[in-house]
């Protein structure tokens, strides 16, 4: 790929990236968290019940990091921590009703989100996207 073509590309996922953080910062804005936040729940939303160890490498936080942010979620009510039944020594993080309630606003979010994308492209476009993406993620 010639330094313009990756220059013109560079661009165009800034403007992707920016576009989607816009998006996910307004919805988490009208939950009263921060985007990191919004997708703690969201992770643990669609996982269920998982390991603190698990949920930090989801995130590509510290376990450190994901302790503070996981004191602050069950101080405001949206998870609870349970001793790992399987080892004593950890913990599994679960939902409680209103953070399932901001899970399910945040992916219908993401649903809306999927739907404007896909609905700019032709069907065998949005399949083959779909596809890519899938490729890019497995390489970053």
């Amino acid at each position: 790929m010639k330094r313009s073509d990756l220059d013109q590309f560079s661009e165009s996922i800034i403007r992707f990236y920016e576009k989607l953080f816009s998006r996910e910062h307004a919805v988490a804005k009208d939950t009263g968290l921060s985007p990191q936040q919004n997708h703690t729940i969201d992770i643990v939303g669609s996982t269920g019940s998982i390991r603190m160890k698990s949920l930090a490498k989801k995130l590509s936080v510290t376990t450190g990091t994901l302790t503070v942010m996981i004191d602050r979620l069950e101080k405001s009510g949206f998870v609870y921590r349970e001793k790992d039944p399987r080892d004593g020594r950890g913990f599994n993080i679960n939902l409680t009703q209103k953070g399932d309630a901001v899970h399910k606003e945040h992916h219908a979010c993401h649903i809306k989100l999927a739907e404007d994308i896909l609905s700019g492209l032709e069907p065998d476009e949005a399949a083959n996207f779909a596809d890519i993406l899938i490729k890019i993620n497995e390489s970053i």
